[in-house]
């Protein structure tokens, strides 16, 4: 049993130097200290987004959302679609701006499509969608 006792104290001696020797006194933060090259910063001031320059089509945008595939990730009850990959269109409301943005960079798991559709296509898949949501 004394033994027990005395591994037990040891054993919590080592932890506990182990604790102060990781804190070290030292301030640790997510951010880095230095920064090579640039950070990303969100924008829509349309320098590379062409769609926002132009007034979609809503009724092709409902043509471009099928074929596009938007529906396999996204739900939207206007298109009948009830992906669950995506945001849902009908809660998230997006603005015009921002459903260009997204459909032409993508984020996070949504592909861009900036390459695969048309500025007029994206312009109108945005426009389709701002007013099926009245985002």
């Amino acid at each position: 049993m004394r033994r027990f006792a005395i591994a037990a104290a040891l054993l919590l001696s080592a932890l506990a130097l182990l604790a102060v020797a990781g804190c070290g006194g030292e301030e640790v933060g997510a951010e880095p200290e230095t920064v090579i090259g640039t950070v990303p910063t969100e924008t829509t001031d349309g320098g590379d987004l062409p769609a926002l320059d132009l007034e979609g089509d809503a009724a092709n945008g409902a043509s471009v959302y099928e074929t596009a595939g938007c529906g396999a990730c996204h739900t939207l009850a206007a298109a009948g679609s009830t992906g669950t990959v995506g945001p849902n269109l009908d809660d998230a409301k997006p603005s015009y701006e921002l459903a260009v943005e997204r459909v032409t960079k993508g984020q996070g798991g949504m592909p861009a499509f900036g390459e695969q559709l048309e500025a007029h296509e994206i312009a109108d898949v945005a426009q389709y969608v701002v007013e099926s949501t009245g985002g």
